[in-house]
């Protein structure tokens, strides 16, 4: 099964973002430098990736962490109040939360073969 946001793939999404943003930058009006142009689709690309780790199964949590991880660096450029070590400890924190979570609701598969592992007919 594909992923798909808003019924288009995830790099359709991006490339619309990254055509929008850079339109942005040419209009003086709204003064969007090239560095805040490169935070901004930053800042896309880690929320995009943040709802493809949402709706992809199996769940992967490092996809979700490294896609917070994304969006919280391209927040670092815009002020967002947070050092690199208080930005890898929130990406811990919700790496052992979703461990909790994820474990609670985790079985393992049904075993396929007679055989014991390791034993080969």
């Amino acid at each position: 099964m594909q992923v798909k946001l808003f019924g288009r793939e995830p790099a359709v999404i991006l490339y619309v973002i990254n055509a929008v943003v850079a339109f942005l930058a040419t209009v003086p009006a709204v003064g969007l430098t090239a560095e805040s142009s490169g935070w901004v689709m930053t800042i896309a690309n880690g929320v995009v990736a943040l709802l493809v780790a949402m709706l992809t199964r199996p769940f992967v949590v490092s996809a979700l962490t490294g896609a917070i991880s994304t969006v919280l660096t391209g927040l670092a450029a815009f002020g967002l109040p947070f050092t690199e070590q208080q930005t890898g400890a929130f990406v811990m924190v919700v790496s052992a939360v979703l461990g909790l979570v994820l474990r609670a609701n985790v079985s393992p598969s049904p075993a396929t073969s007679e055989y014991p592992p390791g034993t080969h007919a």
